[in-house]
């Protein structure tokens, strides 16, 4: 029998939920980027390993299931070892912290919770997005927590259980009821002035950017944004506070005089600029206007994406290059990276550059080697 060997420097890892998005991801993650041993156990793989062998193998257990369901499968595991768990370090990703966290406590390993804000990302690690971490008993493991933590790249933000559950009916159910109800008005709304794709030609910045949360919340996993609704004891309160400001708009709005004018003025705009402040405001601004910005240049009709084989300084300039010698203008110029690391260039160009020049550019690319064009629009 295998034992675990309980050391921070390179524990085995084993991923319960492997077969889930995220358990992928970070199962991946463990294997690519920190070269750890990582065993995966999930219900709906009949090839995966069982709790069992998870618990006898591994040193580190990441439960990463269903909101709803993680608090009693880590209850199980807690029964199943036995005690032999001591000496482990347990984490979840849950998007609700103290239940399962109490759960985890049960448990005579090591515990902290993990909350990365982000659906799975495409690109290697979390760089760019906020990961909470919650501590509740850790120790033996807290060198092995900080390296995870600085792997995943990730902006990293302590709470407790309590103070993450509370602030997650904001950040998230909030955010998310909003959407989910203005998708409800533009259901309601469509058979007279037509559904989304009619509205959208009028778009504002504004409306674009709530048109793609809306659809992206409607196009991800539904059960995540039930669980996020239901399972969150703070939803309610949070959800009777927003009715009841929504109503009050309405009955002002409705009012319609001009001590209404007034109270709206009061308020929806004065008072709750005074609560937020002047600092915060003017960067939710500027991140508006940059994101706005974005929003025009990937609207322009013209443009080429590249990926480029040799990631490495110096090949960005020589793939300029190419351009320059066709006498071609840039516009706008946008990087991103596939989730196997390859780097892509989105490049808009203005309506004066002629097609001709953008395909020669294009066919130049391609036969130098500096670049491979993935699409021309």
């Amino acid at each position: 029998m295998t034992t675990p060997h309980t050391t921070p420097e390179h524990p085995r890892i084993g991923v319960v939920g492997s077969r889930g998005a995220f358990g992928r991801w970070l199962a991946r993650f463990f294997a690519e980027r920190m070269g750890l041993e990582t065993l995966g156990a999930d219900p709906a793989d009949a090839t995966s390993a069982t709790p069992d062998e998870l618990i006898e193998h591994c040193d580190v257990l990441v439960f990463s299931a269903p909101i709803r369901a993680t608090p009693s499968i880590i209850r199980s595991y807690v029964a199943q070892a036995n005690g032999r768990e001591r000496g482990q370090l347990w984490l979840d990703l849950t998007s609700i912290k103290k239940p399962s966290m109490e759960a985890m406590l049960e448990s005579a390993a090591e515990v902290v919770g993990l909350h990365p804000m982000t659906a799975p990302p495409k690109a290697p690690t979390l760089k760019g997005r906020v990961l909470v971490v919650c501590e509740a008993r850790l120790q033996h493991w807290r060198s092995f927590v900080e390296r995870l933590c600085e792997a995943l790249e990730g902006e990293c933000v302590g709470a407790t259980p309590e103070q993450h559950d509370r602030i997650m009916a904001l950040v998230q159910a909030m955010v998310h009821a909003t959407h989910l109800t203005q998708a409800a008005v533009l259901r309601d709304s469509a058979e007279e002035l037509g559904g989304l794709a009619t509205l959208l030609p009028f778009r504002s910045a504004s409306f674009e950017l709530d048109a793609a949360i809306l659809s992206r919340i409607l196009g991800m996993n539904p059960s995540i944004y039930e669980d996020i609704q239901f399972g969150n004891p703070n939803t309610v309160p949070m959800l009777e506070t927003l009715a009841h400001h929504a109503a009050d708009l309405a009955r002002t709005v409705a009012q319609g005089d001009e001590e209404a004018r007034r109270q709206f003025r009061e308020r929806f705009l004065a008072s709750p600029k005074a609560a937020i402040g002047e600092a915060v405001l003017a960067s939710g601004n500027y991140t508006f206007e940059r994101v706005g910005y974005l929003l025009a240049d990937l609207a322009g009709e013209r443009s080429l994406s590249v990926h480029l084989p040799e990631d490495k300084p110096g090949s960005l300039r020589a793939l300029l290059h190419l351009f320059e010698l066709f006498g071609i203008s840039i516009a706008s110029i946008h990087s991103s990276r596939t989730p196997a690391g390859e780097v892509h260039f989105r490049l808009g160009f203005g309506a004066e550059v002629p097609a001709p020049a953008i395909e020669s550019a294009a066919r130049a690319i391609d036969a130098s080697g500096a670049g491979r064009v993935l699409r021309l629009e």
